[in-house]
């Protein structure tokens, strides 16, 4: 097998039994991605003599030598961090953000920097989907999910505040973790939503995933660890199962189905309604959170704003600033009622996206599977699922509760294995 398409803990091992070097698997990197980067676009920034020298520096550690795709809101202290944003072009950051070094200092090579949408938000970059380029890769974490999934390399960062890590790798086919919120470091980012916003990673297995995770917070996670019983789920369209198309119905049941022939206990879970009314306010917790964290930008630069970006703060301004409280504690309300209606289960089964990537690049889907589950702050994995009538990927979203993020990559592994 080629280097760049192993899985990151399979280079990892390569790696350290001396069968592969970091600068081996670098140039197998580097080498997809001159053959496919002019399609794709996943990179905003690709240095290719940075990322060579990088690669025969790697230190020793758990993701020694392996190349990493750093989302552009994150800091970076050897390549430009624009945030998706004219404003910031050319921006030099003097450090890395914490995640960044943390990764260098597990051992992780940053590759580059990968295309975001507008400060993480709607406005998208010119990436497409690795398995139609007439079709979206989702976002914000564009250039993340399509890099990983082109085999360009093992591992990328991703950050959510709705939808952004979890629906892009559903469209392009990839594993994508939500972790719980803040087990990943925020500094150094370009926060937009103070309570939503949260980084993650993307990778080609769970295992990858727990690795890198792992390795970056120094909390136990083993990324073979096995269930020792099958596990208990509850089948969940969440607050609006209407958006779902009827191919994404029939693989969530699908998907439930073979669950239960390996063993598992899929039961019907009843959205409680402190959940519904939470859902309901996320548009205001982000963008009036968002209007917040943008005010240099909307104050000297708005000019330089996308429309689609500007129509939301000026919605966001409008509103009376006791909305912003209001979701805040709709939010907080939704997290305990969550934990109580879940005793028992090791995750929630429910859609990673309403349907396929949709066609064209102006618009990068709908977050509704996922802005729920972002604002209770526990792990969301998605897995990939089948194809759906286009040809496109399919994905399942599995979601636990905060902190038991290791459960849950856990669960994510078994239901992948039953379902084939």
């Amino acid at each position: 097998m080629e280097p760049n398409r192993l899985t990151a803990l399979d280079a990892a091992r390569a790696i350290a039994a001396g069968r592969l070097s970091a600068t081996d698997l670098m140039e197998a990197c580097l080498a997809r991605a001159a053959e496919r980067e002019g399609v794709v676009h996943a990179f905003v920034h690709l240095d290719r003599g940075l990322a060579r020298r990088a690669a025969t520096r790697a230190r020793p550690g758990p993701l020694s030598g392996l190349p990493f795709g750093v989302k552009d809101v994150l800091d970076t202290a050897d390549m430009p961090t624009g945030y998706g944003s004219p404003i910031w072009a050319g921006h030099r950051p003097r450090g890395d953000s914490a995640v960044v070094a943390a990764a260098r200092a597990a051992g992780a090579v940053i590759m580059g920097k990968t295309v975001t949408t507008e400060f993480a938000t709607r406005n998208p970059g010119p990436t497409t989907n690795p398995h139609n380029p007439a079709h979206t890769p989702g976002g914000s974490s564009s250039g993340s999910a399509a890099a990983v999934a082109d085999f360009m390399l093992p591992l990328a960062f991703g950050t959510q505040t709705a939808g952004s890590i979890i629906r892009p790798a559903a469209y392009c086919g990839v594993v994508g973790f939500k972790p719980s919120y803040g087990s990943l470091h925020r500094g150094g980012m370009k926060v937009c939503s103070e309570g939503l916003d949260t980084i993650g990673v993307m990778a080609r297995s769970v295992a990858d995933c727990g690795l890198a995770i792992g390795a970056m917070t120094g909390m136990p996670m083993d990324p073979e660890a096995k269930l020792s019983r099958p596990p208990r789920l509850g089948l969940s369209f969440g607050q609006a199962p209407e958006a779902a198309a009827p191919e994404t119905v029939a693989r969530l049941h699908e998907v439930a189905e073979a669950a239960r022939r390996a063993g598992a206990e899929v039961v019907e879970f009843a959205l409680p309604p402190a959940l519904e009314e939470a859902a309901a306010l996320h548009a205001h917790m982000m963008n009036m959170e968002t209007r917040q964290a943008l005010a240099w930008e909307w104050a000297v630069a708005r000019a330089e704003i996308s429309p689609v970006l500007r129509e939301r703060l000026e919605w966001a301004e409008a509103q009376p600033a006791e909305k912003l409280l209001e979701s805040r504690v709709a939010a907080k309300a939704a997290r305990a009622a969550f934990l109580d209606a879940t005793q028992g289960l090791d995750a929630i089964l429910t859609p990673s996206a309403p349907a396929e990537a949709p066609e064209g690049l102006g618009y990068t889907g709908d977050a509704t599977f996922n802005l729920l589950w972002t604002l209770l702050w526990g792990p969301n994995v998605t897995i990939p699922a089948g194809t759906g009538p286009k040809g496109l990927p399919l994905g399942v979203q599995l979601v636990g509760r905060i902190g038991e993020d290791a459960g849950l990559l856990a669960t994510a592994r078994w239901v992948q294995a039953a379902i084939g």
